[in-house]
């Protein structure tokens, strides 16, 4: 029906709905053979930018001026010389190829393996007086615990970004079981990026009421009331983005 101008996208102040029949593709400067969704971007009033790259084979990322976290969508990608595959993600820290880091290796360029899909966070890094900044990392969605959140066995969380005052930001999935749903309603400082990857339900942004599913993006400014309920006979599963860890300045 969007060729009658209808669409599930909506915009307000403090938040956005964007749903993939909106979503507008363009090149964004030092990409190679490869394209950019931007959804959320300080244009918006967001303090950080999140896109979806869409890559075709031998396609790649420039190097990040900010600090940028990747994670893969569909298809394969290589982070330097490591294969991350769909759930796979890496930690890019700003600045030139920083070569051997621990035992991870040199993460970048970001490139793909063939045809590939990957959703980027980028933000500047806020330092904090007495603390390195991180070191480039890597990892798998699967492999990082599953906690309860307030024991609720409807309500998983996998953290992906180490719990370490170094980052400035955290990234999680959530996975709800049919029919489950936060709490309360949230309404805090911190800014949200989140992208639906499973399943569906409704979104509770501000004071409207949204269905949400597979694909859809969602931008929270910071004191947003927001609230998040499962709908269906799968379970909804999304990646959030947060800013954490720094005086909220």
């Amino acid at each position: 029906m969007n060729y009658l101008g209808l669409t599930r996208s909506a915009r307000a102040l403090d938040h956005l709905l964007q749903t993939p029949d909106t979503f507008v593709r363009a090149s964004l400067p030092g990409m190679r053979n490869a394209t950019a969704i931007v959804h959320i971007a300080p244009a918006l009033g967001a303090r950080f930018t999140c896109y979806t790259a869409e890559f075709e084979p031998g396609g790649s990322l420039p190097t990040a001026e900010d600090q940028r976290f990747v994670y893969v969508l569909d298809g394969a990608l290589l982070a330097g010389a490591k294969r991350l595959t769909v759930g796979g993600y890496a930690y890019v820290p700003p600045g030139p190829p920083v070569g051997n880091v621990g035992d991870v290796g040199d993460v970048t360029p970001i490139s793909a393996v063939g045809v590939a899909r990957a959703v980027v966070f980028e933000k500047p890094y806020v330092a904090l007086a007495g603390t390195k900044p991180p070191k480039a990392f890597m990892g798998h969605d699967a492999e990082n615990p599953v906690t309860l959140l307030n024991d609720d066995p409807g309500l998983e969380v996998r953290q992906l970004v180490p719990d370490d005052p170094a980052w400035d930001f955290r990234v999680n999935t959530m996975t709800y079981q049919p029919g489950a749903a936060l709490p309360a309603v949230e309404i805090h400082v911190m800014e949200h990026g989140l992208l639906m990857l499973d399943g569906g339900g409704v979104y509770r942004l501000g004071a409207s009421w949204y269905p949400v599913g597979a694909g859809d993006v969602i931008w929270m400014a910071p004191y947003c009331p927001q609230w998040f309920g499962a709908i269906g006979k799968t379970p909804a599963r999304y990646l959030i983005y947060k800013d954490w860890d720094r005086h909220p300045r």
